[in-house]
């Protein structure tokens, strides 16, 4: 049984890929293909799409993040894998191969995976506030084993206004030393460097060819030691992102519009999911919006499709076409134009904004918030403000890192809606060749690639040159 290693460089696109050259190689010497995302195009529907072959409405992740309608409550990056409904990919291989192994690393939905090793970001959360880089790891001594060999993962610099390789760094050294050690005959690596750079400067910014070659040295070193073995290598990504000029405060339009409930606790509104009438839940270009009494639906679809900056709002007809009718989506789906993003933001009193809103926090905000990836220009000293408030913790006192702007105008790229040309789409690069066509490849046939990468013959006969994009 062959071995095989899979990177997933986050918001790698055709159009990027010249700046890459050790990934343009791989794709000269194997074969290279746009993919076809999935709707929305986002981290954790692509993920279990690759992974399962499935739609979101058969995988279960619509998003990243839904409205349990249980708890009232919105669950934002959640890690456990039983929450990706369908045959794994690891799973189906088992079946296949009785020797089969698998590491997971930092791909999501990692944790309790049925896999024989796998690594995530954890953080440690102190009853005094505050926030530990940490990861979690399976089995549970090797998280011991890591730490020691590579230090404490960079939290701070995979997420934040920090966020820079040396996370991406962390992710490569502990594939290169599970894939050595353990020798997994899968090896799955998600490398986010890109992601995030293109969010905070947008994909024509001059700096971003210097970004993907920063990424590209990682993955090179990657490939040099799969190869070195006999080890396949694919190398893919989850979405184009797209220039964009401005948010869409989609909760203010229906709090405004009276659908929309808070309540206010000591001076800061509160969204109060269970008493609304209707909310949604902001992912980037797509907003999955929960409206309590059905007999409403047709009013707020009407009211969202006026918006300025959405061009589509899916009803139920509308989400079984998109492959998104799923018990956990919103009764509708906004999707914005390819220059706009949706913010979570609902207040409409900067001064009632919550105390969360100022702060990196993924788990309380309902929605996505890329401004996290920003300081607040407007604070005078921010690094000093920082210290003061790291130095207030280490002293036992409780205080905030409130240093996030409130400015939705500040980001310049977004995904979510898949993009409209085939050289801004996601991709897929293997060291085997392609499928016989020249079309893209869509996002659930990939997981049946990787299936076919780990058998004798990648395909029945190897494709020629033909069958590869010119990189």
């Amino acid at each position: 049984m062959p071995r095989l290693m899979v990177l997933n460089v986050v918001g790698l696109t055709p159009s990027l890929l010249r700046h890459a050259p050790a990934l343009s190689r791989l794709a000269r010497e194997g074969g290279c293909r746009p993919i076809r995302a999935v709707t929305p195009a986002l981290t954790c529907p692509a993920q279990a799409s690759y992974l399962t072959g499935l739609p979101p409405s058969g995988h279960g992740c619509v998003a990243n993040g839904w409205y349990s309608r249980e708890l009232a409550e919105p669950m934002f990056w959640k890690q456990s894998n039983a929450l990706m409904q369908g045959e794994k990919l690891w799973e189906a291989a088992r079946r296949r191969h009785a020797d089969f192994s698998c590491a997971q690393l930092f791909w999501w939905y990692n944790m309790y995976a049925d896999v024989e090793w796998s690594v995530t970001p954890r953080p440690i959360y102190k009853a005094d506030g505050r926030k530990l880089p940490d990861f979690y790891s399976a089995p549970s001594p090797l998280h011991a084993e890591l730490r020691q060999k590579l230090g404490d993962f960079p939290l701070f610099h995979f997420w934040g206004p920090a966020s820079d390789i040396r996370s991406s760094r962390w992710i490569t050294d502990c594939a290169l030393h599970l894939y050595r050690s353990r020798k997994p005959m899968l090896t799955l690596v998600y490398l986010p460097h890109l992601d995030y750079c293109l969010q905070k400067l947008g994909p024509d910014h001059p700096s971003i060819a210097a970004e993907v070659a920063a990424v590209d040295a990682l993955c090179e070193e990657l490939i040099a030691a799969a190869q070195a073995d006999g080890t396949r290598v694919l190398a893919l990504s989850e979405y184009g992102i797209t220039p964009v000029r401005g948010d869409i405060a989609i909760n203010r339009a229906l709090r405004r519009a009276g659908w929309l409930s808070v309540r206010e606790e000591q001076g800061e509104d509160k969204l109060d999911c269970g008493a609304s009438e209707a909310f949604a839940l902001a992912d980037h270009q797509i907003a999955h919006v929960y409206v309590r009494n059905p007999a409403r639906i047709a009013e707020v679809k009407a009211m969202l499709e006026r918006l300025d900056g959405v061009e589509t709002v899916l009803d139920a007809e509308g989400k079984r076409a998109a492959g998104l009718d799923h018990a956990r989506s919103g009764e509708l789906i906004a999707i914005s134009s390819a220059e706009r993003w949706f913010s979570y933001y609902y207040w409409l009193d900067e001064a009632k904004a919550p105390d969360f809103a100022r702060t990196v926090d993924i788990h309380r905000k309902p929605g996505y918030d890329p401004v996290e990836l920003f300081l607040d220009p407007q604070l005078p000293s921010p690094k000093l403000k920082i210290a003061w408030t790291l130095l207030k913790r280490k002293l036992g006192q409780r205080s905030l890192m409130e240093v996030i702007p409130l400015d939705g105008s500040l980001v310049k790229g977004s995904h979510g809606r898949p993009t409209d040309h085939a050289e801004h789409w996601p991709l897929l690069i293997s060291s085997e060749g392609m499928p016989a066509g020249d079309g893209a490849i869509a996002a659930e046939s990939v997981r049946d690639i990787m299936l076919a990468h780990l058998e004798a013959n990648a395909w029945p006969s190897r494709p020629s040159s033909a069958a590869t994009m010119p990189a």
